[in-house]
């Protein structure tokens, strides 16, 4: 942060001395003799108003957010708008007041206002891209000294140009780009920063054979987001880097202009889905710049993904709450929370210890909460209910607690779709927890516009969590099958664990600004969102998935790798549902791919009293009476054998279109 500061401090003083020296090369260069001696005379006069206003100009269009190795034509645009803006400023000011009141004559004059516009334009941009142009050279001939790995990058033509700016800069480091394939015929033959298009996809063997023989043998093969999506048909690219044995990497970038690009191993789920929901990016940053967050089991697959998504929008403190020791080291230790601006810190502590956990928030005091900590397996918790029923109610109602407590802006509790007329433990107590989250929600609405938010977001099941079926299937072919599925006509709703993050992120950013509107204010009353989706598509047949994954391994379903149906277990359902019947949609104006619904709970003296009870049940070990507190409280539980007998027969309807 202080280095930040400084940075920030040199660019203003900078502006500053180019903006007086504008002012007096305007003067030498017009003006000559007494004309010009009149003017210098009358510089310590003008000059500090119009500097301290420059730099008041300058803030206003962003001139100090960008980096100077990054500056690009917006930075340009942006110093255009400035100093149009002050030589207008002096306009007015030369023909309205100064030549009329003070000297009787045009101090400037509009030849040497436009000088000065000219020269004010050269002195802000022309040091900074003559800064890039130097971080540019050097940072080219540190990554050709550094490139090790001969590769060949995989796209179209403008993902390869942002990629190969990210190599020069140094953002990705080693590679030695030897050649680009690209999906578009028309691309090939071209050149692109030195490097030239050798054909397409299926000339990949041909391709690599030639290289080899010119003794530069390719090492590695690096695939951007174009060169993935369907129509490149990225199931026949694997397959060749399979056979000639090439490691195959994708692109994964966390900035804009590829700032802080990645390389992460092409994974096979990284083609099962729909294309990937896009979040809009400006947003988040100006959400969270500068903001204070607590993420609740933040060592787990989706709280570590929300701390590296909080901290790569501009978070300045982060704290990691987390149970589990080993976990907790974990996710402090990964390179995108270690080596952050931000103050990323942990915290050991139990979200069912209530007064540790007041303790924790009231010691931090967040603008934003991210409650990630559950219990989520279904047979496990079918099994020990009251582990479940400790963890997801009255953990949930601790961190509700403990947030408010804290006077934090906004809570996030992460649902599951499996809470919409539930038939499982895990779908009941996150239901529960849901309804008491939006109680206080409502309760929360009359104590002003600056009271804390509490909203869920319902995942459908995420790719790369712990548990999902997807690592579970490539494990199972990596031995040899056979792949279990527990119906043939199961079907689930997929997300990656990215988009995942993301969606809290902008969930949370909607109901701390859009949606909070007083439920008194009917223009905007349909705005208070209380449960957001993210608009997944349709949903995926298990089998199907399945026989894509075997596929993708290179063997053939049924003849190499056998699909063994092996029967739904207890507590799951065929269909995923993503909204209650009875719960009114809201829409988001302005935010694509996420939906959202309005509240429906019950009063919060009737919630308190179930929670009683439920306390009660559990200290019993009387899951009867847990279950009659849910029956009670969410009137679909009660049909849940009844739903599980007709789940095959009952068609899914198609909630989210993609």
């Amino acid at each position: 942060m202080q280095q930040r500061t400084y940075k920030t401090a040199v660019m203003v003083v900078h502006d500053c001395v180019a903006t007086a020296l504008a002012v007096i090369l305007t003067f030498v260069f017009r003006f000559n003799g007494e004309f010009l001696a009149e003017r210098l005379h009358a510089l310590p006069l003008l000059l500090p108003p119009f500097m301290a206003f420059a730099g008041l100009v300058y803030a206003r269009f962003k001139l100090y957010r960008t980096k100077w190795r990054f500056a690009s034509l917006p930075d340009l645009a942006g110093i255009v708008r400035a100093a149009s803006v002050l030589a207008l400023t002096l306009l007015v000011l030369d023909y309205v007041l100064v030549s009329a009141d003070l000297y009787g004559f045009y101090f400037f004059g509009k030849i040497a206002i436009v000088l000065y516009w000219v020269l004010q334009i050269f002195l802000l941009g022309g040091t900074r891209l003559a800064f890039r142009y130097l971080k540019y050279a050097r940072s080219r001939q540190s990554s050709a000294r550094g490139a090790t790995v001969p590769t060949l990058l995989l796209g179209r033509g403008g993902d390869i140009e942002v990629l190969l700016r990210a190599i020069e800069s140094g953002s990705v480091r080693k590679l030695s780009p030897k050649g680009i394939l690209s999906p578009r015929a028309d691309e090939a033959g071209q050149m692109m920063r030195g490097v030239p298009v050798l054909g397409g996809f299926p000339e990949l063997e041909r391709v690599v054979a030639s290289l080899a023989e010119r003794g530069q043998p390719v090492r590695r093969l690096v695939a951007t987001p174009s060169a993935l999506t369907p129509e490149a048909e990225p199931d026949d690219l694997i397959a060749r880097a399979r056979r000639l044995g090439l490691p195959l990497v994708r692109v994964v970038s966390l900035g804009e202009g590829m700032r802080d690009a990645e390389l992460a191993p092409l994974e096979i789920e990284d083609l099962l889905l729909r294309p990937t929901v896009a979040i809009d990016r400006p947003r988040l940053e100006r959400f969270l710049t500068g903001t204070r967050v607590i993420v609740t089991g933040g060592g787990g697959s989706i709280g570590s993904e929300i701390c590296a998504r909080a901290v790569a929008f501009g978070a300045s403190a982060v704290l990691v709450v987390e149970s589990s020791e080993p976990a907790l080291h974990g996710v402090l230790s990964q390179p995108a929370l270690a080596h952050a601006e931000a103050a990323v810190t942990g915290a050991l502590a139990d979200i069912r210890d209530r007064d540790r956990l007041h303790a924790v928030f009231a010691g931090f005091r967040p603008d934003y909460v991210f409650h990630a900590a559950a219990l989520k397996q279904v047979p496990y918790l079918e099994r020990d209910w009251t582990e479940g029923i400790k963890t997801n109610v009255f953990g949930s109602i601790n961190v509700a607690d403990a947030t408010i407590a804290a006077g934090a802006r906004a809570l996030v509790m992460i649902s599951t779709d499996k809470a919409i007329e539930p038939v499982s433990q895990l779908g009941v107590t996150k239901r529960f927890a849901e309804m008491v989250a939006q109680a206080l929600d409502a309760e929360q609405s009359v104590a002003g516009p600056g009271a804390t938010r509490l909203i869920a977001v319902r995942f459908g099941n995420v790719l790369g969590s712990v548990g999902s079926v997807v690592p579970v299937f490539k494990a199972q072919i990596a031995r040899g099958g056979p792949v279990t599925v527990t119906h043939p006509d199961m079907v689930r709703y997929f997300m990656t664990v990215r988009e995942a993050a993301d969606l809290v992120l902008t969930a949370a950013s909607h109901a701390d600004r859009e949606a909070r509107s007083l439920p008194a204010d009917p223009a905007s009353a349909d705005q208070r969102a209380a449960v957001y989706v993210l608009k997944m598509g349709q949903p995926v047949r298990i089998r199907d998935l399945a026989e894509r994954m075997i596929r993708l391994a290179g063997f053939e379903p049924g003849d190499e790798i056998e699909i063994a149906t092996t029967g739904a277990r207890p507590g799951e359902r065929l269909n995923e549902i993503l909204f209650a019947r009875e719960e009114p949609r809201v829409t988001l104006d302005g935010i694509e791919g996420v939906m959202a619904a309005k509240p429906v709970f019950a009063d919060r003296a009737v919630l308190a009293a179930w929670t009683e009870r439920l306390r009660q049940a559990v200290a019993a070990g009387d899951r009867a009476a847990a279950e009659a507190v849910f029956e009670a409280a969410i009137p679909d539980f009660r049909e849940r054998a009844a739903a599980a007998a007709i789940a095959e027969a009952r068609p899914e309807p198609a909630p989210n279109p993609a």
